[in-house]
């Protein structure tokens, strides 16, 4: 298969069987820097879907667009559009025709029935640890068979590329698919680098200025190297912590930029096909902390709303603990450094959990986590929601200066649990560069 020209900092997927590549780390540093893949989504709007559930947990489905009412940033906001999207198969929407799928032979007299449900399992290989990989495989193969009908079609690919089945019906190969899986890390920062700095610590040195982060960050720098003098060096070690947090941050937006533009071309490749489309996404989690990131997520979760697509979601560390193992404890942490990034620590991995249950509130999708019942985990995610409601939220009066909105959503009917987007991000304009 040819491949497009590499592109950086994000994910090169092609074909409509999901086949995809990713160049290797030795490609991307020798290749030139160029601009980062583009969520092209209408700008002028934001979709907000809504998925409502009774007390026995049922889709409710005879609201109406005067039932709901939306707050951004607390403030009232007119609902400028409103629909229904069946997420269920619906009898007769056979769609286009789908190509370069992998279907049991059926004889040439026949056509084989159009699948109801279309099912990708897309596991985040780049974010999860060895561990986490190794449970949620032994888990999803274990249930892949249960969690599917007979006429679904699915795939298991991976957010690297390199683990890809193809849509099929043939269980056999979607378990092969499943076991050949392994964890990437094309953007993560060494452990054993010292000072050692992750992504979370960076974002607040260098995007919120915290002092306390800084100065940890110049403490490290001092334990990794005896030689210098602290009242001598200082300068030295500022330069130091500073350039190593700018190292952090910049892998971490890449990583973040490749995250999201690999989830939103497998979005693409379903909008197209007939049935109902979810997206199962296995992840340890990552981490939207800055503009970029939240730009990204906020046209992604357009652009699931528009290709009808249910994203849900399952965290592969289970029922995790945020205490630190001893291989996570990198080299020169103790004392007030030690404790400073336990604290990091922590809140770094519930950012991470955050980032995966927005992105299915966001679009209509479930979020399995805190239990170590992977299995069930795996075979409630399989099934989208009957009823999803879309709301249309105009953007002519925004003003687009770069900031969050965050978005509440209420119904006018009691007894009910709803689920919601949490929020989006208004991007500002670019410059025009002559």
């Amino acid at each position: 298969m040819k491949l497009r020209e590499p592109m950086r900092p994000v994910l090169v997927l092609c074909s409509l069987a999901f086949s995809c590549c990713l160049p290797s780390a030795a490609q991307q540093s020798a290749e030139p820097q160029s601009a980062p893949l583009k969520l092209e989504v209408n700008v002028n709007r934001v979709l907000v879907p809504v998925v409502v559930r009774d007390k026995h947990g049922r889709t409710v489905g005879d609201l109406k667009q005067e039932d709901f009412q939306v707050f951004d940033n607390d403030k009232p906001r007119p609902v400028s559009g409103f629909s229904r999207e069946m997420r269920g198969a619906t009898p007769g929407n056979t769609g286009g025709k789908l190509e370069s799928v992998a279907q049991p032979a059926s004889p040439a007299d026949s056509t084989p029935p159009t699948p109801p449900r279309f099912v990708v399992f897309l596991f985040d290989d780049m974010h999860m640890s060895v561990q986490d990989m190794s449970h949620v495989k032994m888990a999803g193969a274990k249930v892949l068979a249960g969690a599917l009908a007979s006429s679904d079609m699915a795939a298991v690919v991976s957010t690297s590329g390199k683990t890809n089945s193809g849509l099929t019906r043939d269980r056999a190969k979607l378990q092969d698919a499943i076991m050949s899986l392994q964890t990437r890390s094309f953007y993560g920062a060494d452990s054993a680098e010292c000072p050692s700095i992750d992504y979370y610590q960076a974002d607040l040195i260098e995007n919120k200025h915290d002092y306390t982060a800084t100065q940890d960050a110049i403490h490290k720098v001092f334990n990794c190297n005896p030689g210098l003098d602290a009242q001598r060096d200082m300068a030295v070690a500022q330069n130091q912590a500073d350039s190593a947090a700018r190292r952090a941050l910049s892998l971490g937006e890449q990583d973040l930029q490749a995250t999201y533009a690999a989830i939103s071309e497998f979005v693409r490749r379903m909008a197209n096909l007939p049935g109902q489309r979810t997206i199962i996404l296995v992840s340890s989690g990552f981490q939207p902390l800055e503009q970029g990131a939240r730009t990204a997520e906020s046209r992604l979760m357009d652009l699931a709303a528009q290709s009808n697509v249910t994203i849900s979601a399952l965290d592969a560390r289970g029922l995790y603990t945020t205490e630190w193992t001893a291989s996570e404890r990198g080299p020169a942490l103790s004392g007030p450094s030690l404790l400073a990034n336990s604290d990091y620590h922590t809140s770094a991995m519930k950012m991470a959990e955050n980032g995966m249950e927005e992105l299915a509130d966001g679009t209509g999708g479930t979020f399995f986590h805190n239990s170590n019942n992977l299995d069930a985990g795996f075979k409630s995610l399989a099934e989208a929601p009957e009823l999803v409601y879309v709301l249309e939220l105009s953007l002519d009066n925004v003003k687009l200066d770069g900031t969050y909105h965050r978005l509440k959503v209420k119904v006018d009917r009691e007894g009910v649990e709803l689920q919601a987007r949490r929020g989006f991000f208004v991007a500002k304009p670019e410059k025009n560069k002559k």
